[in-house]
């Protein structure tokens, strides 16, 4: 009877605790997301029991799902005159998780396996169309800005998150270098996209009809050229695929919008040109991020990432740029972005007086493995005066357009 007692005690905290999990899942979906969306997509199922006030208490829960409760009774062999014997439970047995096997993990690691992808947009954008070009199964959780589609993957909603990084006509965004180093997630891949830019719009419209176009402000100045040759008004959009789904839902006939061709297939709308974009070519780069980092493995080019910051003083950054130069690194990416917490550096000079800097933060992508010594020595040589270093990530290369 006291083990029964201890069962029941032990089950009842659990049962609380499983509780109060279900409440902050619920309460984790204020920062954007849909989370009832979802909620019948979710695999992992875990399952528990407990012996509580005579009965048997078998939970089946699922994080998405509200929690289901089903009773089993326990019969008492005191009335028999023996011990108390559970019926039920230990058929249950056949369903407890089995340990992992190579196998089992080499199948959860391949690209093909479904996994849920969080993007800033909705259906039909361009960084959705990366995430299937790199998971082609994946299950993709639209999400309202960056920040919503980085907690995503904290709050285990998506299994990773892709955001662009750079392309060859903008340069660098600058909004995502800040991101990687305030959320803790690891970077496991790349992928380098190819964007055409389409005008799109309801069936049975001209471009002569047209009186303005919508699209996100940076397709809208990439095709400036084209749009003024159209004569007509720009109207800013938040998202691509956001300008399509305007112009469908709304029966705009007088408008068209700026996005990819996969948005005019899911909205419904006509493609009245094609790569409108003033350069003939814009490949776009994405970042695909985990809440764990991957195994490199050497049956690919694989690159890293790193951020650190120095002191001032002369020649700094050439030393530190010199420790991958020393050891036949080639670096792919450099970026530097002032430190918000601390944006200026005071230093004494003693011909001018006290001078102030700009602080920065220095990112570098470089191509080798977090496995070869010389870039586990280039690492520590640089850490030898680096103020501050962290690396964001080792991941394959992504050599297709």
């Amino acid at each position: 009877m006291a083990v029964a007692s201890s069962l029941a005690l032990s089950g009842l905290a659990s049962f609380q605790l499983c509780c109060c999990n279900s409440l902050l899942r619920v309460k984790n979906s204020d920062f954007g997301l849909s989370l009832e969306n979802y909620h019948h997509k979710r695999a992992a199922t875990t399952k528990w029991g407990f012996l509580l006030g005579g009965v048997s208490v078998l939970h089946v829960e699922n994080p998405w799902k509200p929690a289901r409760i089903m009773v089993q009774h326990v019969v008492h062999n005191d009335q028999l005159g023996g011990d108390v014997v559970s019926q039920g439970l230990h058929k249950d047995l056949g369903s407890l998780p089995k340990p992992l096997s190579i196998s089992d993990i080499v199948a959860a690691s391949d690209d093909s396996a479904k996994v849920r992808i969080s993007y800033k947009g909705i259906p039909g954008s361009y960084s959705e169309d990366a995430a299937h070009k790199v998971y082609p199964n994946c299950e993709t959780v639209p999400c309202h800005d960056y920040e919503a589609a980085f907690k995503a993957v904290e709050l285990w909603i998506a299994d990773k998150v892709v955001v662009p990084i750079e392309n060859s006509s903008g340069g660098s965004i600058h909004r995502n270098y800040d991101l990687l180093l305030r959320h803790r997630l690891h970077i496991v891949a790349e992928v380098q996209l190819a964007t055409n830019l389409s005008l799109l719009a309801l069936p049975g419209v001209r471009v002569e009809y047209l009186k303005r176009v919508l699209s996100h402000p940076q397709a809208l100045e990439l095709s400036d050229n084209f749009l003024t040759k159209l004569g007509v008004a720009r109207e800013n959009v938040d998202d691509t695929a956001g300008a399509a789904q305007h112009v469908a839902l709304d029966g705009l006939y007088d408008a068209g919008a700026i996005a990819s061709i996969r948005a005019a297939e899911i909205y419904g709308l006509n493609v009245l040109a094609e790569k409108v974009q003033d350069d003939g070519e814009i490949i776009s780069r994405y970042l695909v991020l985990a809440r764990d980092p991957i195994i490199p493995k050497s049956d690919k080019l694989f690159k890293t990432s790193i951020v650190f910051t120095l002191d001032e003083g002369p020649g700094v950054l050439f030393k530190a740029l010199a420790v991958f130069a020393l050891r036949d690194i080639n670096l792919t990416k450099i970026e530097s972005r002032p430190q918000r917490n601390r944006p200026l550096r005071v230093v004494d000079d003693s011909n001018t007086g006290s001078a102030k800097y700009f602080d920065y933060l220095f990112y570098i992508d470089f191509e080798a493995s977090m496995t070869e010594p010389r870039a586990q020595t280039a690492l520590g040589h640089l850490q030898e005066f680096a103020t501050f270093l962290r690396v964001l990530g080792c991941y394959p290369m992504d050599t297709t357009i």
